[in-house]
């Protein structure tokens, strides 16, 4: 008789209801490192979010790739998500003290988060895929281990430990390979994109929460529909050209495809959320005093993280052939040229002035 094995759950096409509740969570964390850059205004709260962002979209990326080989259909793997989801949930809250107070937290929901993660994965996925991930779980489970270790003991430890984790888990690939992975295009291009969507959704709820008490004056609404402006032209220039970036990407060799999304979605794509996280602390900070000057942090904060995006964004569209973005390139050092508006004149000038510029580079470019 001959063994026939089981045929694995059809691909998914489109983002399932299960994913978009999942990346709600996405959205609690998001607004916890934004209060971190917020509250901390220093090199060290820096380092920290770059560090925190790091870990989680490693991993939180990896239940995009997750979600890309298994049926979200199945009981199992429906609740093994929503345990997931508690995890990262876990992991948020401990964000704001996660170098005082909540590391222990913060290291067992990212343990628990990566143990559920390579579980699905071996269970759910094709034989290409599991020793894919078995290649790269060892990688993942050791930098979970250190991180739980770091965040019980604290201080100079777990900062160290921690920076060696992200590094680390960001190098992994170059030291095994991406290969035997099977990526759904469609499906990968279009959760991405949701993700870069709740983000920017944060750089607008942060209006809110900095006009919080504040009067609805002339002011605030002129700053609200500024910053709106801002987040509005982030969305422009990521989602320009999607239909492209998924022609191109589906047009690749599928052996070429898990590299590309590696590089795409998980390198380029950290730069994107945490140029959003800069942009959304600025924001906060400014739209409570529209015509002050604003204190030079958050200037930076704001200018920087937009040329972040956008340098970022260049990178992510290279990377996949589509290379009409000298405007952009052009845009970044006037971009920051605009620090000395919002230190010497106020938060509206220099807030209608990115937006200004990033619309004009973007209008330009596609009449080009």
């Amino acid at each position: 008789m001959i063994s026939v094995m089981p045929a694995l759950p059809e691909r998914s096409v489109a983002v399932s209801k299960l994913e978009l509740f999942f990346d709600l969570v996405f959205v609690f964390t998001i607004t916890q490192l934004t209060e971190v850059l917020t509250d901390g205004r220093n090199l060290a709260a820096i380092v920290h979010v770059v560090v925190m962002l790091a870990l989680i979209w490693w991993i939180y990326d990896g239940y995009a790739w997750l979600t890309n080989a298994i049926s979200t259909d199945l009981l199992r793997f429906r609740l093994l998500l929503l345990g997931g989801m508690g995890g990262f949930l876990v992991i948020s809250l401990a964000i704001p003290d996660a170098y005082r107070s909540t590391g222990l937290a913060f290291g067992i929901g990212y343990l628990a988060v990566t143990i559920l993660h390579s579980g699905m994965f071996i269970r759910g996925t094709s034989v290409s895929e599991v020793r894919g991930i078995l290649r790269i779980a060892p990688f993942n489970l050791l930098a979970a281990i250190l991180v739980l270790i770091g965040g019980a003991i604290g201080g100079d430890v777990q900062s160290v430990l921690w920076a060696v984790c992200a590094a680390m888990l960001w190098l992994t690939p170059q030291v095994t390979s991406v290969e035997g992975f099977v990526v759904s295009v469609s499906h990968f291009v279009e959760r991405h994109g949701l993700v870069v969507i709740i983000a920017l959704g944060e750089s607008i709820v942060v209006v809110g929460t900095g006009a919080a008490g504040l009067p609805i004056d002339r002011g605030l609404v002129v700053a609200a529909l500024l910053s709106l402006c801002l987040s509005a032209a982030l969305w422009w220039a990521y989602f320009r050209d999607e239909d492209e970036v998924e022609r191109a990407f589906e047009a690749a060799p599928s052996e070429r495809r898990p590299e590309l999304a590696l590089v795409g979605f998980g390198y380029w794509h950290y730069g994107i959320l945490l140029g959003i996280v800069a942009v959304a602390s600025g924001l906060k900070n400014a739209v409570g005093h529209p015509y002050d000057p604003l204190d030079t942090w958050i200037a930076v904060a704001l200018a920087a993280g937009v040329v972040l995006f956008i340098l970022c964004d260049v990178g992510f569209r290279r990377t996949f052939g589509i290379e009409r973005n000298d405007a952009r390139l052009i845009a970044a050092p006037l971009l920051l040229a605009t620090i000395p508006l919002g230190t010497e004149a106020d938060a509206v000038a220099q807030i209608g002035a990115l937006a200004a510029i990033l619309a004009a580079a973007l209008i330009a470019e596609s009449r080009a």
